[in-house]
């Protein structure tokens, strides 16, 4: 038994919680990378846009994964405020009113904004008019996207953002050095918590934001069967 173990005697059991902490941590963001690059090819296929898809990097940290994520989330929000932009400079005040009108019919709407982008692009599908709606319409994934984008930019600044992605396979004691890094055995507590802190808010977050987007790329299944 190691020293610390002896002066610790909780310590196996948080060394457990924290290796386990750890892997909710990667298992929670390669569903949002996973849900992200959903969105992101509705976004490239029916709006034109380029945005390239995002892969967890296994040799990166998990601060470096967290800045991948954060860029395409901030290019998401680009384009649903160039959206925003291109509605009120071409619509009259009181349609474009409109599109944000919750008693207003999504049908109406959508026609709204197959005028606009028909001006734009020359040509334009009901469905890339429904993806449009469905973005501006979405309070969800506009509160989501920057809640989750704060929370990426906490944890990568945290103790946890310098954790390699990596490390699922080796053994226990180079798991938690690899998670500990130079931190002292007396710390684990210290650690586990932190873990707890931010998973338990990353996921709340996470949920959300796949939440919002399953409702956008359902619509856009349901629009083209």
């Amino acid at each position: 038994m190691a020293l610390s173990d002896l002066l610790y005697p909780d310590n196996p059991k948080r060394k457990k919680e924290l290796i386990q902490l750890h892997q909710e941590l990667l298992d929670c963001m390669s569903t949002n990378f996973h849900a992200t690059n959903e969105l992101v090819g509705v976004l490239n296929e029916h709006l034109g846009c380029t945005i390239t898809p995002i892969e967890m990097r296994e040799s990166s940290t998990v601060k470096e994964n967290c800045e991948i994520i954060i860029q395409v989330m901030s290019e998401i929000q680009h384009q649903v405020q160039k959206i925003d932009s291109d509605m009120k400079e071409k619509l009259e005040p009181v349609l474009y009113q409109k599109l944000y009108d919750i008693k207003e019919p999504e049908l109406e709407k959508i026609a709204i904004a197959q005028r606009v982008f028909s001006i734009i692009f020359g040509e334009a599908t009901s469905t890339a008019a429904m993806v449009a709606i469905k973005l501006l319409g979405s309070n969800h994934l506009t509160l989501s996207v920057s809640k989750l984008i704060g929370l990426l930019a906490q944890i990568g600044a945290s103790v946890l953002g310098g954790i390699s992605i990596t490390i699922i396979g080796l053994g226990l004691e180079m798991i938690l050095h690899a998670i500990l890094g130079a931190m002292e055995r007396s710390q684990l507590l210290t650690a586990v918590r932190s873990y707890e802190k931010h998973l338990s808010e990353f996921k709340a977050a996470s949920e959300k934001y796949q939440h919002a987007i399953h409702e956008v790329t359902s619509s856009v299944r349901q629009q083209i069967q």
